[in-house]
Formats: C-alpha cells, sequence, structure tokens
C-alpha cells in the first residue's frame, strides 16, 4: 500500500513539472503585450463554490424504537449540514449496532471504501483503522472549530497523538430496578454484593426473576460479568491482559465468572437467556416479571418513554452495582467508546470535506449534547458540570443516574476497549458456554488466556 501511494506520488509530481514546462514553453512562444492584458469580449466573474449536487452517506445505528430520539437529533444535523454546505446531499444507511461493528463496517475497511461518516467504536477499533490510512485525522479540524479541549476524553479514538473519531455520548452501567415493587415490599438499595444476593433471594421467594436478562447477544451478560470481575480482580486487571502483566486464568477471575454462573444456576435468570433479544430483557422488566435488570445508563430512554415503557413510566430506578464490602469504593464501567469516524478519503475531496466539518460543528454543540441528555438521556460527551446537568432533567430515573455518577469511586472501560477482537470473540463464546453450563470457568477462562496469547503474539512488536 505504502509502495503504491510512493509510486502514485512520484507520478503526480513528474506531471506538475511536466505541465509547468509546457506552461513555460507557450508563454515564451506567445507575443509580448508590455504588461497587458489581450482584449477579450469576455466579462471578469468573481469565482464562486461549486453547486453541482454531491452526496456523502452516514452510517448510523440508530435503530429500532428505543433508539428514535437519537436519530431525531441525528436528522435535525443532517439537515442543517444540507442547508449549510451548496449541493449537498446526505444519504443515511441505518445498520444494527452489532452487524455494522463486526461484520458490514470490518468488510467494507478491509475493501478499503468505508462510508464518508461512520459509527465506530473508539477503542480498539478506530486505531486499528488509522493505522491503516483508512480514517482522517481530525486533530487540524478540532484545532480551527475551537473543539479539541472540549470533550471529558478523547482517548478511546487517539491514535499516536492524532484523533481518529469523536464520541457521541458517555454511559455508565448499573442496574435499573422497579422502584414500585422494592417500596412495596419494603426492599433497600444494597450497600454490597452479599445484600444484592439476598435481594435476589427474596425477589425469587416471591415468584418474579431477580435479574432480567438476554444473552443472544454476548455483550449482554458481560456487562454483568465485566462488573464483577472488577471488583473481584480490581478495575486495574482488564488493563493488564493485552501487555502480558496480568491474565484472564487469574484467581479472582475465576471467582467472578464463577459468581455470574452461581446466579445463572440458582435461576436469578429467566431460563432460555440464550435465546432472547435486547429488548426482551427490557420488556421482562416493563411486564413486571423481573425486577432488576444490568444495562448502560442509556436505556433510560426506553423506561422515561410511555411509548415504550407504559405504565412503568416513572417507577424505575437506578443503582450502581454495589462493592463486596460496605464502605469500599463503588467501581463502575464508564466510558464514551461509542460515537463517529470519518474516511480519510473526504480529505482528497474538498467539498466532503467541508461536509465533514460542518457535521461535526453542528452535532458537537452543548445544545446537542444537553438535548440527548434530556431527550435521551444520553450522558454528555462534552465537558459540562453534573450540577447543570442535573437541572436539564427532573426525571426522578434521571436524578438517579446523576446520583450514581457522583458516587462513583473508580472508573474503568468496557473490557472490549482494552482488549483485540479475537480476545472479545473467544470472551462471547465462553460466557455463553458458562450460562448454558457447557463448560467450568476454569476451562473457559483458559480459552480466553489463549487467545490473548495468541493475539498477544500477533501485534508488532
Amino acid at each position: 500500500m505504502k509502495k503504491s501511494f510512493v509510486l502514485l506520488l512520484s507520478l503526480f509530481l513528474l506531471s506538475s513539472i511536466m505541465l509547468a514546462g509546457c506552461g513555460k514553453a507557450a508563454n515564451e512562444g506567445a507575443p509580448a503585450t508590455n504588461g497587458e492584458q489581450p482584449a477579450t469580449n469576455d466579462k471578469p466573474s468573481e469565482p464562486k463554490a461549486s453547486e453541482e449536487p454531491f452526496e456523502i452517506t452516514i452510517r448510523h445505528t440508530q435503530v429500532g424504537e428505543s433508539k428514535k430520539f437519537r436519530l431525531a437529533l441525528l436528522e435535525d444535523v443532517v439537515k442543517k449540514t444540507q442547508e449549510a454546505v451548496p449541493g449537498l446531499k446526505i444519504k443515511l444507511d441505518a445498520v444494527d449496532s452489532e452487524v455494522n461493528r463486526k461484520e458490514k463496517l470490518r468488510g467494507e475497511m478491509a475493501a478499503g471504501k468505508p462510508p464518508e461518516i461512520f459509527d465506530v467504536f473508539g477503542s480498539p477499533d478506530a486505531a486499528l483503522y488509522a493505522k491503516e490510512g483508512l480514517m482522517l485525522d481530525l486533530t487540524p479540524i478540532l484545532e480551527e472549530l475551537g473543539l479539541k479541549d472540549k470533550f471529558t476524553t478523547l482517548a478511546p479514538f487517539t491514535h499516536d497523538g492524532k484523533i481518529y473519531g469523536l464520541p457521541i455520548g458517555g454511559s455508565i452501567e448499573g442496574f435499573f430496578y422497579n422502584k414500585a415493587y422494592f417500596e412495596e415490599k419494603g426492599l433497600k438499595v444494597p450497600a454490597t454484593l452479599d445484600e444484592l444476593e439476598k435481594l435476589a433471594e427474596t425477589i425469587k421467594a416471591d415468584g418474579k426473576i431477580p435479574f432480567a436478562q438476554s444473552s443472544k447477544d454476548a455483550w449482554i451478560p458481560l456487562m454483568t460479568t465485566n462488573n464483577l470481575w472488577s471488583y473481584y480482580g480490581g478495575p486495574e486487571i482488564t488493563y493488564g491482559f493485552k501487555t502480558g502483566e496480568t491474565k484472564w486464568t487469574d484467581e479472582n477471575m475465576v471467582k467472578a465468572v464463577a459468581k455470574h454462573q452461581e446466579w445463572v444456576q440458582k435461576g436469578y435468570y429467566k431460563k432460555g437467556e440464550l435465546g432472547f433479544e435486547y429488548a426482551d430483557m427490557r420488556n421482562q422488566i416493563i411486564t413486571g416479571e423481573a425486577i432488576m435488570m444490568m444495562d448502560g445508563s442509556w436505556a433510560n430512554s426506553v423506561f422515561r418513554d410511555p411509548a415504550q415503557a407504559g405504565d412503568t413510566v416513572g417507577k424505575i430506578g437506578f443503582f450502581n452495582m454495589p462493592p463486596l464490602k460496605a464502605g469500599d469504593p463503588v467501581v463502575v464501567m464508564q466510558d464514551a467508546n461509542n460515537g463517529y469516524g470519518f474516511s480519510s478519503a473526504v480529505a482528497e475531496d474538498p467539498r466532503k470535506l467541508q461536509a465533514v466539518k460542518e457535521f461535526i460543528k453542528f452535532m458537537w454543540t452543548e445544545e446537542m449534547q444537553l438535548r440527548g441528555l434530556k431527550e435521551d438521556g444520553v450522558l454528555p460527551a462534552m465537558k459540562m458540570d453534573l450540577e447543570q446537568m442535573k437541572t436539564t432533567s427532573d426525571d426522578p430515573l434521571m436524578q438517579d443516574i446523576f446520583k450514581a455518577v457522583s458516587e462513583i469511586g473508580t472508573s474503568f472501560p468496557a473490557f472490549d476497549a482494552l482488549v483485540q477482537a479475537e480476545v472479545n470473540t473467544a470472551l462471547s463464546m465462553g460466557i455463553q458456554q458458562i450460562i448454558g453450563g457447557e463448560i467450568d470457568p476454569v476451562k473457559m477462562l483458559e480459552n480466553v488466556q489463549a487467545a490473548q496469547d495468541a493475539a498477544n503474539a500477533a501485534e508488532p512488536q
């Protein structure tokens, strides 16, 4: 790829020299004019920007009823961008998040032809694509627009000191719960993991499902596992897998996976969870079949929307997964790893590059961040005072989430931001085998460590 680029560059320079030479020769053979312009009937005209129609594509993952508010926000930004750039037509391409990340976008990147703008995970995806020269370096654009220092973090989208994408929002993971049921039964939010388990036993004895869960897509149950191992092994343990400093087979990792398996075996989840889609577990809460649910804070929009949650609106609360011991710091997955990336090819077309700049200018504003928070419950990716966030929404569920943010002692990014794709695949297969009772925690983690060793060995030194 580099040789091809050098050859193309050489040909381009050679052509430029030849054209310059031809222009000089033509001028030398032309009659002298003593500095005067030759007579012409053409009237001088001011150069103006081309208004010829052109199109760019935005690949997004705002699919389904639960993401309708996010889609509306995107559509408003698209409208403003089109109005700001003469001739621009933006095509919206909607694809399911998992399909986009693990299939479609990977295939397009392999072919070297991603859409101009696309939904992307920062770490590790953006760095992998940036290494191949497929993502636009946004560093000078952010400097130009005055946005570089406006984000809570750009680390997931930063590679070799350059920025290759922007997070659309932030999130934390924790438990949504039926607050009305808790009040009716005299239950309280747990302060330790042991209290959480006792709650689960009480709820199960009452004929309810303690934890709503859908495990057809492995990333969903892995939210629970990831939070458990960050308590048992410490949140820093995940950082060491890729460097070899820590091992998946660590005894505390085994304890965490064994705890998740124990919850499955005790019947804390509905049978058949491996066949349930993401929306199914939310319906378990909405119908009152289940009482608690581990999910990302982004899910609050479902429970605040009467069209989706019905009579459950106003009856759902949120709390962080509690620590192992009372008084220990609260450890929470908190990151800003999902956002938009831009094809490096747009740099070759000034009009497309301008369209990208306008899209960034309209999408990443305080107004849009607060709108995303108010309408969709997405925590801001841009720097914002917590008190300002609290005043944006007086919704009780949002206030619970703000409280959860304020209680965080230590935060960590989700595991898939810290390990290679092959390791993620092995872990996904492993947790589904754990849930299905096909494997024990020790063997499952040995398999993941084998995948980690292979991925680490393949990394360039």
